[in-house]
């Protein structure tokens, strides 16, 4: 990434109070549990992040917090930096993907989905125009109105590519970009919907060390203009050198909620991960068979 890259204006905040709160989130397919009553809050401005065992439902939470799947029981509710408090769950129903984005919150996959057909520029743009109010008619009259958003987003769009460190590779077709170039475009194309709070589902996944300090000191500076970052991360130390507070999941329920600190020396997270019988050992050792870091398969 540029160390030039230009800076984005710092978003509306209030540190400290709640931006989005999540009570007895309970998701089933037929007779499977994927959520079982999930509780959780994020505080404005906060970096959170959310990590377990491949298949504690980490990603789940994450299809309900955006629309996508509809929670048998339990309520979300995002409360908007402009004082409006809006439940994306709530009594059975949920909002549409597309309306929760409206609302302020944007997210990535863990396999990108980028416009591979499309440049660099034109995948940022798509996000940028999702704000925009130009109508049918005054994009076919190209009315002063549609003129001065389209210049105003092409502006947007290069402050982004230039955030990113994707200045160089504008006019570059997605689908030819290296695979951590991707995962930073997909970050642009996020912000352009000017998110209040992004959602990160494992944005290092595929990424080689390099890559992964770049998209870290990213993922930073995006939180210090004053977007609310919840990450899901399979790579424990980036988890640990980001987050200021960690929820655990495992099979479905939150096992541990603290500091980064507090959840690395819990009971129940190192049961989690390396099992009731493993035998104690010694600093900067791991039992037998363990990687270093959880693997990176879904969540």
């Amino acid at each position: 990434m540029s160390a030039t890259a230009t800076a984005l204006p710092v978003a509306a905040r209030v540190d400290g109070d709640i931006i989005i709160d999540v009570e007895g989130v309970t998701l089933s397919f037929g007779g499977l549990t994927c959520l079982s009553e999930v509780s959780l809050n994020q505080r404005r401005g906060e970096m959170l992040s959310v990590i377990g065992p491949n298949g504690a439902g980490k990603t789940s939470l994450f299809n309900c917090l955006t629309g996508v799947y509809r929670p048998q029981r339990g309520s979300v509710v995002f409360h908007s930096a402009r004082g409006h408090s809006s439940p994306i769950v709530a009594d059975g129903g949920n909002t549409k993907p597309h309306h929760v984005n409206r609302l302020g919150i944007a997210r990535t996959f863990q396999t990108t989905r980028l416009f591979n057909a499309l440049t660099t520029f034109e995948n940022v743009k798509v996000g940028v125009e999702s704000r925009q109010h130009t109508g049918p008619v005054g994009a076919m009259l190209r009315l002063p109105r549609t003129r001065r958003e389209e210049h105003d987003g092409d502006a947007r769009v290069v402050q982004l590519l230039e955030f990113v460190g994707l200045s160089a590779r504008a006019n570059e077709l997605a689908g030819s970009l290296p695979f951590g170039d991707r995962r930073r475009l997909e970050i642009a194309r996020a912000l352009g919907t000017q998110p209040e709070l992004l959602l990160l589902d494992e944005p290092a996944a595929g990424t080689n060390p390099a890559e992964k300090l770049d998209l870290g000191r990213l993922i930073r500076r995006v939180n210090e203009t004053g977007v609310s970052v919840l990450l899901i991360e399979h790579d424990m130390s980036m988890v640990m050198a980001l987050a200021e507070r960690i929820i655990v999941l495992n099979f479905g329920r939150v096992i541990a909620a603290g500091t980064p600190s507090e959840v690395q020396h819990d009971q129940a997270v190192i049961e989690a991960y390396l099992g009731t019988s493993h035998k104690a050992v010694g600093p900067g050792e791991r039992p037998r068979g363990q990687s270093a870091a959880p693997s990176t398969g879904e969540g």
